[in-house]
């Protein structure tokens, strides 16, 4: 009898040590979520892929309109400096 009455606890520590560590991997798997999330390293690379995205959807011809102003603009302000 003393082994009947073993069994069953044997079999309920065995389910709560599987839970137990169940439980373990699902935490190390939310902090590991949480560490790449707010490491420096990993903001940078997401705003870099963001950046780069962005970049990519822009217009050929409206980015070179804008390489033009610029262009223009800095040599309008070297003009206007050197005749101070």
């Amino acid at each position: 009898m003393a082994v009947e009455d073993q069994s069953p606890k044997a079999i309920a520590q065995e389910t709560t040590i599987k839970e137990i560590d169940q439980a373990r991997e699902d935490l190390a798997r939310t902090i590991d979520a949480i560490t790449d999330r707010v490491s420096p390293a990993s903001i940078a690379r997401r705003r870099a892929e963001k950046l780069r995205q962005r970049v990519q959807s822009v217009d050929p011809k409206l980015a070179a309109a804008g390489a033009a102003v610029v262009v223009v603009g800095v040599a309008a302000l070297v003009v206007w400096r050197r005749r101070r």
